[in-house]
């Protein structure tokens, strides 16, 4: 085996990129931390890492999602120093939105700096990825009493590019930054005035869950269809066909894997006009406000028609695999180097 997968946080869209390239790339082996208690994963990967990877003269190759601390795994295991080290980000901690800014660790965002000045590529899934990390490095610095390193930006951004996360599994989730409040606070003023529509939910869950999901799902039981998990990809792509919009509210989303799936399902997508969602879908599926929001979703209900017979705007073959497939194997090719 040639190629080291290493991933931190097995779960949600980053268990599906591990088993995707494992499955499709030739010469790939795979370690992996389940996903859960994230917190602890950012702190401590590196160490259990060093010990249950095995020395390996034959990799050439390390591959590693940015819940890893990279500087201390190559630290730890001078001989993957040597490796072509890949480091993708799903997300980035350095504009992760926190529920009360005291919360932020310092920590987990400046150890993906450090893992960045250590990795010889850094893939980001999109653009506002990208651009909200390399940009956001002066300021969180800036976060150091004194001393501070200069022009990290500067060293870091040649290193970067943006590939897509290539679309094949089901992947959603349900927690704060997703922000269920305004998603539900819109269906229950739909459900006041009488407007006919079914929901679906559909999560996976990872942390403890807001109130509002249980408060949310007595109040709208008549209109439910689906809620939870599904955890059959056929059963969740059914779900997703039967539906004919879909809904984000979200405060954070680098990429949006599962709003994706959606729209090759068929849904009308409706998305704030912020983050990553304009980079991906084009201004007819985006809105401002949750004002603005409402009355999309008031005019569908009275007329069902205009959404089950539009065709999307969008292109979306641009993320399936099929067409990053031959960036991704480019990535995880490299001639053997000669202190190896």
């Amino acid at each position: 085996m040639s190629i080291l997968l290493i991933e931190a946080f097995y779960g949600g869209s980053h268990k599906q990129l591990a088993d995707l390239l494992q499955e499709e790339i030739e010469e790939c082996v795979l370690y992996t931390l389940p996903a859960k208690k994230w917190h602890w994963r950012a702190r401590t990967a590196a160490l259990y890492f060093m010990q249950t990877v095995p020395a390996n003269a034959n990799y050439r190759i390390l591959f590693a999602s940015s819940v890893l601390n990279l500087t201390e795994l190559i630290a730890l295991r001078p001989d993957l120093g040597k490796l072509k080290k890949v480091l993708y980000f799903h997300e980035n901690q350095l504009a992760y939105p926190v529920q009360k800014y005291q919360e932020r660790d310092f920590q987990y965002g400046y150890n993906q700096i450090l893992s960045c000045l250590v990795a010889d590529i850094v893939v980001f899934n999109s653009a506002f990825n990208m651009e909200s990390f390399l940009t956001s490095i002066g300021k969180f610095l800036k976060l150091i009493p004194d001393h501070r390193p200069k022009d990290l930006e500067k060293i870091i951004r040649p290193k970067c590019q943006v590939l897509h996360f290539p679309i094949r599994f089901p992947d959603v989730s349900r927690e704060h930054d997703k922000d269920p409040e305004s998603f539900f606070k819109v269906l229950l003023k739909l459900k006041e005035m009488d407007l006919p529509f079914h929901m679906s939910v559909l999560g996976e869950t990872f942390t403890d869950v807001p109130d509002i999901f249980s408060e949310a799902k007595k109040a709208l039981e008549s209109s439910i269809l689906h809620w939870g998990y599904l955890p059959r990809k056929d059963d969740y792509f059914q779900a997703l066909c039967m539906a004919d919009v879909v809904i984000s509210t979200a405060k954070h989303e680098f990429f949006g894997v599962a709003m994706i799936e959606a729209v090759y399902c068929g849904c009308y997508p409706l998305c704030p006009n912020a983050l990553v969602y304009p980079e991906i879908f084009p201004a007819e599926y985006l809105y401002s406000t949750p004002e603005q929001l409402f009355k999309r979703l008031q005019n569908f209900c009275k007329r069902p028609d205009i959404v089950r017979k539009h065709l999307y705007k969008g292109e979306m073959d641009q993320f399936s695999w099929a067409a990053l497939r031959g960036k991704f194997r480019s990535l995880l090719t490299t001639e053997p180097r000669e202190d190896l």
